[in-house]
């Protein structure tokens, strides 16, 4: 007889979001145990007739896993209703969702999947799993910029983690960050005089779009073993 597992878990597990996401859902009230409201304390297995936004969550789907080259303008939140959402360019023949975001104007390198572990392994502040990005501001950078941004600086009432900040050329520069915090660069360099006008991530932990020679607005298929 299968183990019963936490709600959020199992949800995660059958590949339709991440764990975190599946709770919200639960708040939400979009999720139903055996035809009732479901709590975050449900201990569920396949037996359980388990509802997520009107649809039956049925057996663990196969993990699968893409890297997707995001252009600007295409927005990461899964919303069918917006021509410019994420959700029209995904895989049709799995339930796949984006480890991470990158916000409208940004570009450049996500991960999709249904392992909802997994995803915890890449977003979760303990493993610390490293992410580039070529950025490029507005005017030419001073000599204590780098400096400065990579000592950590305030955003959103906390003080950045220290990352490593390399000058490229007069406006770019190169930032490995280690967190992710809400528009994270943007508010970096906001707070240090300068306004981002391209932001593209280029790596995540060891997966790289170089390596990948992914044109943008493409998909294609990986492995967990790219990744980590």
């Amino acid at each position: 007889m299968p183990e019963k597992v936490r709600l959020a878990k199992f949800i995660a597990h059958a590949g339709v979001c991440s764990r975190k996401q599946a709770s919200r859902l639960i708040d939400q009230g979009e999720v139903t145990v055996n035809g009732r409201a479901a709590n975050h304390i449900d201990h569920v297995d396949e037996h359980d007739d388990v509802i997520v936004l009107g649809e039956k969550i049925l057996a663990k789907a196969p993990l699968t896993y893409f890297a997707y080259h995001k252009p600007v303008g295409i927005d990461c939140k899964l919303n069918a209703d917006d021509p410019t959402s994420l959700i029209h360019s995904l895989p049709k023949t799995t339930r796949v969702y984006p480890i991470g975001r990158l916000d409208k104007d940004s570009r450049g390198l996500l991960i999709l999947t249904n392992d909802g572990e997994f995803c915890n392994q890449l977003i979760h502040p303990d493993y610390h799993q490293p992410k580039r990005y070529l950025v490029t501001v507005d005017k030419s950078l001073d000599s204590d910029f780098c400096k400065k941004m990579a000592g950590g600086v305030p955003v959103d009432k906390q003080i950045t983690l220290p990352c490593t900040v390399t000058q490229v050329s007069e406006t770019q520069f190169c930032i490995v960050l280690k967190q992710g915090l809400n528009r994270q660069i943007r508010k970096m360099a906001r707070f240090c005089g300068y306004k981002v006008i391209d932001l593209y991530r280029t790596d995540i932990a060891k997966l790289s779009l170089t390596t990948l020679n992914l044109p943008e607005g493409q998909i294609v298929s990986i492995k967990k073993s790219d990744i980590l």
